[in-house]
C-alpha cells in the first residue's frame, strides 16, 4: 500500500490518530560501533533520522512530536562525547530552524538549563521566539531532562505554593500536579517509540506515559525509517485503549 493509500486509509477509518509520539532516540553508538566509525558519527546519523521523522510527522498529520535527546544522566558520558552532542544540536538549529519555521514546526525545549553553555541556551530561546506562534507540529526536544528531577521539580513548587497559601493541599490533584510539569500546556503521548531494541523507559516521561501505547523497535536510531514510523502508528491504531476502565474504541 503506498503512503497515500495509507493515509487515506487512516483518514476514512474510524481508528483513532496517534497525535503525540514520543520517542526515545537510542542506538547511535551501537550504530557506530558495529561499523567500526567513532560514536560521533552515529550520533550525526542520528541528527539525519531526525530530519526524516520530523518531515514524516508533518506529513503524516502527527500534531505532537517529543523526542528524548539528552538525558541528566547522560553527564556521565565522555566528555568528548558530551562536547559532540552540544555541537550537534547546535548545528541542528543553525541549519534547520529556518525551514522548520517555514513549515510551521514550533519548538520547546524541557528539561533543565543547569550545566548548559550561555551561547546554546541562546540558540534555544531564539529559536522558541522565533517558531512561538508556529501549529503545523509541535516539536519537543528533551534535552537535559529526566523525569525524575522533572516530578521533584514540580514538587518543590507546590510545596512553595501551599507554603505561601497559593493553593490548599487538599487541591493537590493529580490533575493540578500536572501542570507543574515541563509538559504542563502538552497533551500526553499517545505513543511512545524506542529503537535498539531495549525495553525500557530510561526516565523518559515518567508520569505522562502512565496510559501511553508502547511500541519498541529492533533498529538503531540512525536506521528508523519513515516506514517504521507508519508501521509504528499502523500498531497503536490496532491496539484498544482502555484507560484502566472500559475500551476506548470497539477493535475489528
Amino acid at each position: 500500500m503506498t503512503l497515500a493509500m495509507d493515509k487515506l486509509a487512516w483518514a476514512a477509518s474510524d481508528r483513532p490518530a496517534a497525535r503525540h509520539i514520543a520517542i526515545i532516540m537510542d542506538g547511535n553508538g551501537r550504530w557506530a560501533a558495529e561499523r567500526g566509525l567513532p560514536r560521533a558519527e552515529g550520533h550525526r546519523q542520528g541528527v539525519e533520522s531526525v530530519r526524516r521523522t520530523v518531515e514524516a510527522s508533518l506529513e503524516l498529520g502527527v500534531t505532537h512530536l517529543t523526542l528524548f535527546s539528552f538525558s541528566s544522566e547522560n553527564w556521565a558520558r565522555p566528555k568528548q562525547e558530551i562536547n559532540d552532542l552540544f555541537g550537534l544540536l547546535r548545528r541542528f538549529v543553525r541549519r534547520d530552524l529556518a525551514d522548520l519555521h517555514k513549515n510551521g514546526v514550533k519548538i520547546r525545549v524541557i528539561g533543565t538549563r543547569v550545566g548548559l553553555a550561555a551561547d546554546l541556551l541562546r540558540l534555544i530561546d531564539d529559536a522558541i521566539e522565533l517558531t512561538k506562534d508556529n501549529t503545523a507540529l509541535n516539536l519537543t526536544i528533551a534535552f537535559n531532562y529526566g523525569a525524575r528531577d522533572e516530578i521533584a521539580r514540580a514538587a518543590r513548587r507546590i510545596a512553595e505554593d501551599v507554603a505561601s497559601g497559593v493553593i490548599a493541599p487538599a487541591e493537590v490533584t493529580p490533575e493540578r500536579l500536572g501542570t507543574y510539569l515541563d509538559t504542563a500546556d502538552l497533551p500526553d503521548p499517545d505513543l511512545l517509540i524506542r529503537t535498539s531494541g531495549e525495553l525500557r523507559l530510561s526516565n523518559f516521561l515518567l508520569w505522562q506515559l502512565a496510559y501511553s501505547e508502547f511500541v519498541f523497535i529492533d533498529a538503531y536510531w540512525p536506521d528508523f525509517s519513515r516506514e517504521q514510523l507508519e508501521a509504528a502508528i499502523a500498531e497503536y491504531q490496532r491496539r484498544s485503549r482502555r484507560f484502566g476502565g472500559t475500551s476506548a474504541r470497539s477493535t475489528a
